[in-house]
């Protein structure tokens, strides 16, 4: 009975903890070989930039325009999704009356 309790924390253990940790180790050297020139990322210390140079163990991030840094290529902690411009959502702003419409709310407020 014991030993069927203590096989049952280890299958407990390995479903919740070894087995997510696998998958993310996975995942994170799936894009660590998938990075290519051009590609914006953040490095593990949160610096964003595009990638200008790729080595085997090494990569150039250009950070400003006259601006490039050499990382570690396990320094990356993502790619950046690209942003179109037709996806971005415009702030709107709230309509006012010319005159004295904000003014009137303010002075309501007081009284």
């Amino acid at each position: 009975m014991i030993i069927l309790i203590i096989a049952l924390g280890f299958l407990l253990i390995y479903l919740l903890f070894v087995r997510p940790q696998k998958r993310r180790q996975s995942q994170q050297q799936q894009l660590l070989e998938e990075l290519r020139i051009g590609d914006e990322v953040l490095t593990a210390g949160g610096i964003y930039g595009t990638i200008s140079e790729l080595e085997d163990d090494q990569v150039t991030i250009e950070i400003a325009p006259t601006i490039e840094v050499r990382v570690a290529r396990r320094a990356i902690a993502g790619v950046t999704p690209d942003r179109d411009e037709d996806e971005t959502p415009e702030l709107e702003q709230p309509d006012q009356d010319e005159g004295s419409g904000a003014e009137s709310s303010n002075e309501e407020d007081r009284g």
